[in-house]
């Protein structure tokens, strides 16, 4: 049985940061991409950034690039989001997953296999 837990997010002002952090279990951590995500209420889910396993490789949305930095701890099995500069319409629930493989598709929904709960960020203006 695969959870991933978030945790980290809350009310922040304009402008601000928030690490959020996704404990995982049941899984060999190690070995899997992890993703985060967002989805804004009324819309779809949003692709942030993701990691392979190593932590050698990682990709974020145009959106985020140069504010968000995306980590991992192995030994820890978690994963983590920095997120700086934040602006009110990042307002959503903030997800992480984890996929099997590294793969072109890693923006997309598509390969990642589990999901956590979500933690809300709220962007105040």
């Amino acid at each position: 049985q695969v959870q991933l837990v978030e945790s980290g997010g809350g009310l922040v002002q304009a402008g601000g940061s928030l690490r959020l952090s996704c404990a995982a279990s049941g899984r060999t951590f190690s070995s899997f991409t992890m993703g985060w995500f967002r989805q804004a209420p009324g819309k779809g889910r949003e692709f942030l950034a993701a990691i392979a396993w190593s932590g050698g490789s990682t990709t974020y949305a145009d959106s985020v690039k140069g504010r968000f930095t995306i980590s991992r701890d192995n030994a820890k099995n978690t994963v983590y989001l920095q997120m700086n500069s934040l602006k009110p319409e990042e307002t959503a629930v903030y997800y992480c997953a984890t996929a099997p493989v590294w793969s072109t598709m890693v923006r997309t929904t598509a390969p990642y296999d589990y999901w956590g709960q979500g933690t809300q960020v709220t962007v105040s203006s």
